[in-house]
This record gives structure tokens, sequence and C-alpha cells, in this order.
């Protein structure tokens, strides 16, 4: 019993042990919400498939928000290995917001999301992205305490299948009051921050202004409260630049041209140098170069 209550004794004094996942400084819904009551524009960057560090460098640039992902073969894989790939993100950037992509399967039920949603947010993401996601399960989620940073306007991946492939949406007035009508009620139900995506300029405008959460434009060409733009756009590592992308670097040249360098210092002899590794004390090398010369 002696040895026990001194353990916790000692716990209870570790001035290194933390009790939450939060530091000061994060970005939270909170300043998202205040960056966009002050004018102040948002930036959202989305590493898609490249990893920690590039989240960390955005981080390290100011960016706001990062829209995460999970590198994975399948969807089965994808939500076995998101709470390990927020820490590791989190872990890299301590800072930054994460707004985390939720599979369709974890939110299928409102019981459903609000245990996956609840997780990812103990495992460091600062919202949530649930592609879709109905008005019923949306405030059950909010009701509990989640924080829903969702997405309107064109979806992703097999769910846009239904408007005939990934396409522009809001062409008409009546298009457009549709995609207004469907962030209205998310804002309503529950939703904190939301993307819009592939909308023209004056719809993504016009609906940032009249909704009180902050709006981020994605492919919709139109500033709102911000932007966000994909590293695969931003770094030039598509196979043909989408329209609404700028290339601010060249990833694949920067980096085979480094490669290249390291490899050219190798074969040539100019890398290692002597620098670059240590020696052995002389009597010690004598007694290995002869017990080495004894092996047969």
């Amino acid at each position: 019993m002696a040895e026990e209550k001194k353990d916790v004794q000692i716990n209870s004094e570790d001035k290194k042990v933390k009790s939450s996942k939060m530091v000061k400084g994060r970005k939270s819904i909170a300043y998202l919400q205040k960056c966009k009551d002050e004018g102040t524009p948002i930036v959202q960057m989305c590493p898609a498939n490249r990893d920690q560090f590039f989240t960390m460098a955005a981080e390290m640039a100011g960016c706001d928000i990062c829209r995460l992902t999970v590198p994975a073969e399948n969807t089965l894989m994808s939500i076995e290995h998101a709470p390990w790939w927020i820490r590791t993100v989190r872990n890299a950037a301590k800072y930054i917001h994460i707004n985390f992509y939720m599979q369709t399967p974890t939110f299928a039920s409102k019981e459903k999301a609000l245990e996956y949603g609840s997780m990812y947010m103990a495992e460091g993401a600062d919202s949530l992205l649930p592609m879709g996601i109905n008005n019923e399960t949306l405030q059950y989620m909010a009701d509990n305490h989640l924080v829903v940073f969702g997405h309107v306007g064109a979806l992703s991946g097999w769910q846009t299948s239904r408007h005939g492939g990934y396409k522009r949406l809001g062409k008409t007035a009546e298009d457009a009051m549709k995609i207004f009508r469907m962030a209205y009620e998310y804002q309503e139900c529950g939703m904190m921050a939301m993307t819009i995506e592939l909308t023209p300029i004056e719809v993504t405008n016009a609906i940032a202004k009249k909704l009180r959460v902050p709006v981020i434009s994605i492919a919709a060409g139109g500033a709102a409260d911000g932007c966000e733009m994909v590293d695969f756009d931003t770094f030039n590592m598509m196979p043909s630049l989408a329209s609404h992308a700028k290339v601010y670097g060249d990833f694949f040249k920067w980096s085979a041209s480094a490669y290249g360098a390291w490899a050219n210092d190798v074969r040539t002899g100019a890398y290692p140098e002597d620098k670059h590794g240590f020696h052995m004390e002389e009597s010690e090398l004598e007694k290995f170069l002869n017990a080495l010369e004894k092996v047969k």
C-alpha cells in the first residue's frame, strides 16, 4: 500500500503530465469565427495523401486549417487508421486547426457519428467533416458538443454520382438557392463552419456573406471568408493544372534535384567526406585488423 501511495504522489507532482491535448494558441473553431467576424481571410490547406510534414510546414507558414484525410488503400483501412493518423499529424503540428474528414460509414447513424466523432476529437481533431450528412445526425452531433465543420456544393468521390459526376453546381438561380438552403439548414442545425465547392463566384460570396458561420471556398472562385487549396495543386503534383488551382512550388522538380545532387556526390566520391564519419583509435584499429586477419 505504501508503494502505491508513493506512485500516486510522484504522478501528481510530475510537471510534465498533461490532462488535455489542447495547447495555448491552438486555432479553434472560435478562432475561425473571430476571423470571419473581423474580416480576416482564412487560409485552409489539404495535404491529401501527403504526410504530416506538409502540415507542419503549412503551420510554420501561418496557415489556419488543415483538412485532413487518412492515406489508406480502402475505406475500412482509413477508418481503422484514423486515430493514429490524427495523432501523428497533431504531434507534428500543434496549432493548426485540424478539420478531419469522416468516412461515410462512421456517420451512417447518429449514434455512430457521436461514437467516431468524439473519438476523433479526443485524438486531436478540432472539427469534423461528415460529407453529405443529414440534418438529424448533424443536430445530434452538435447537441452532444461535437464541432462539425462540414461541406456544401459539389461533393467528392462516389457521392458525385447522383449529380452526374464532379461538376460545377449553382449555375442557375434555382440551383444556387438549393445550395444556400442546404447551407442555411446546416448552420441552423449546429454546423459551425463549412467549405463550399464548385459554385459560381457570385454564389460563393453571397452565401458566405449571408451566413453567420465561416465559409471557405474550394474551386469556387469567390474569396468567401477564406480559401482552400489541395497540396497536389499547390506543389504542381497533378498531371494537368485544374482551372481553380495556382502553383506555388514544384515539388517533384525540387525533390528530384536534391536527390540527384546527392546521388551524383555518392557516385563521384564527393559524399561522404571525412567529416561525415569518425575514426577509430589507432591502437584499437590495430587490434581489430590483427583479429580480422586471423579469421579464416
